[in-house]
């Protein structure tokens, strides 16, 4: 299998960065571009669902809460619409001394080398736009 890791150092404290991947709004506002009009739904429990979907480009992508320890570690399935492939996204939320985070994305499970690259560029995007 296939797995991708990416860490960020963000000036924001665990729990508001906690909070930009665990509320609808928040999410909306920095997974994808502004202009691709995207919504987002959170039921945020152990096997709680969450979908998140762009109203201009016809993206979706919806999962299953695995584990949520705020505001430490958030495990999570991810299954793009009209794919058959669930992978597997862990986010840890780590204090840093200076007041920030170190976030780490740990995205596995892919089927091919091709596929991983793909979603190691596109969270990186999404990442770019989280501060």
């Amino acid at each position: 299998m296939t797995e991708l890791t990416i860490t960020r150092t963000l000036a924001a404290p665990p729990e508001r960065v906690w909070r930009a991947w665990t509320t609808p709004e928040e999410y909306a506002a920095w997974i994808w571009p502004e202009t691709w009009g995207t919504t987002c739904e959170i039921d945020l429990r152990i096997g709680g669902r969450f979908r998140f979907a762009s109203t201009v480009r016809e993206l979706a992508v919806s999962g299953e809460y695995v584990a949520v320890e705020a505001p430490h570690r958030l495990v999570q399935t991810w299954k793009w619409d009209g794919d058959d492939e669930e992978t597997l996204v862990t986010v840890t939320f780590a204090p840093l001394p200076e007041g920030g985070t170190e976030l780490t994305v740990l995205h596995e499970r892919f089927a091919t080398q091709e596929e991983c690259d793909q979603h190691l560029q596109g969270w990186n995007d999404c990442l770019d736009r989280l501060p």
